[in-house]
């Protein structure tokens, strides 16, 4: 006879921003720098990205609504995201600093090569990188979701990811002796 194991109690309190935080901080996210490009180029770290469809090759990202990079996305024909390898926490660091410079002079102080497909920045160095047709954007609360159609795409083969849990950067784990591919 198998017994379960018992649940944890459940979090009444969801409306405790803090405690909530908290909990979807034990999820590990991948760290992911967004541009535009244009007149005014921006950048914005965000960790909220994923696939949504193979066909058509879609990815969404949430971005809240008091972001100015909000404003930027609502009004850009493109954008990309810059999957950030492990090492390059200052990057998003600076991205997700409000009191960098606005425009342009924000990229200065990193590594970045002109998008093919759009005209967004792309962080050099970065593990993969997607340009995007702004596709859909959806009211999630005090977020925007915003879904865009993959117009090119580039991945540096074995390069490890950043990784955000718990609050802090980390890098994953080396593979075991064993699980070695």
């Amino acid at each position: 006879m198998s017994t379960l194991a018992a649940a944890p109690p459940r979090d009444t309190a969801t409306g405790d921003p803090v405690r909530l935080r908290r909990a979807l901080g034990s999820f590990a996210t991948g760290v992911t720098v967004v541009t535009v490009g244009g007149a005014r180029p921006r950048g914005m770290t965000a960790n909220s990205f994923t696939s949504v469809s193979l066909d058509p090759a879609l990815v969404l990202l949430c971005v809240g609504n008091d972001a100015q990079m909000n404003r930027v996305l609502a009004e850009a024909d493109t954008f990309a995201v810059s999957v950030l390898g492990a090492g390059q926490e200052d990057v998003a660091r600076h991205f997700a600093d409000r009191s960098r410079p606005p425009g342009a002079a924000q990229f200065d102080a990193v590594d970045w090569l002109p998008g093919e497909a759009g005209d967004a920045p792309l962080v050099a160095g970065a593990a993969a990188h997607f340009e995007c047709a702004r596709w859909r954007a959806y009211d999630g609360g005090d977020h925007t979701i915003h879904l865009g159609r993959v117009l090119a795409l580039d991945a540096l083969p074995g390069r490890e990811p950043l990784v955000f849990h718990g609050g802090r950067f980390r890098r994953l784990a080396p593979p075991a002796e064993g699980d070695r591919g």
